[in-house]
């Protein structure tokens, strides 16, 4: 899919809140987001490192054998990765499925952004017992551009879980270009954050629904 021109682009406003947005508001983003394009292309530049930008990667051990595995799997699957408190997803238990639209919510320095993504792709499959992960893409309603990747593995020679994120972006929306310091570290801050919440989540007796 084609990134679209700035034109089709939703205006800032509705990226960027001085308050925490409502459900409602939160479920009119994501019904608006359903047609839009994503904001950047090729699919998959996350994979080929085809982008021409920073690839950002953490891999983490979060556990280790298969029974650990099967729960990361499920944290996966059960957006678990983003229970950091200052970032959220809707729907809140949207199907890991390709196609599938989600906001993401999150809390800045004195303001919230909602931003859209897609689901493109996944790694592994249900079957899979070493390797599962999913790709998501940024819509032209978020305030960065770029992709994003989740997955947990098995390491053959140390049957450790491996959690690892990769994802490549540069700023799409002017706030956002203007505070590429503060973008920066708060990408960095997401996948520290977000590693704590897989090591938890594979760790304990199970993953709610």
């Amino acid at each position: 899919m084609r990134p679209c021109s700035a034109a089709q682009s939703l205006p800032e406003a509705s990226i960027f809140l001085a308050r925490r947005p409502t459900r409602s508001v939160i479920d009119r983003f994501i019904r608006e987001s359903q047609d839009l394009p994503l904001s950047y292309g090729p699919v998959g530049i996350v994979r080929t490192r085809t982008s021409g930008r920073h690839l950002d990667e953490l891999a983490v051990a979060v556990g280790r054998g298969q029974a650990d595995f099967e729960r990361a799997r499920a944290a996966l699957l059960a957006w678990k990765q983003f229970d950091i408190g200052w970032v959220e997803t809707f729907p809140r238990h949207a199907p890991v499925a390709v196609g599938t639209i989600v906001a993401v919510l999150i809390r800045h320095l004195g303001f919230w952004s909602l931003n859209g993504c897609r689901v493109l792709y996944s790694v592994g499959g249900p079957r899979d017992v070493a390797q599962f992960g999913f790709a998501y893409g940024t819509l032209t309603n978020h305030a960065e551009s770029g992709e994003e990747l989740f997955e947990v593995l098995i390491d053959p020679r140390t049957e450790h879980v491996v959690y690892r994120i990769q994802a490549t972006s540069w700023p799409q929306a002017t706030l956002a270009r203007f505070g590429q310091p503060v973008v920066r570290v708060l990408q960095q801050r997401f996948r520290d954050h977000s590693v704590a919440a897989m090591k938890r989540a594979t760790r304990s007796n199970g993953v709610r629904a």
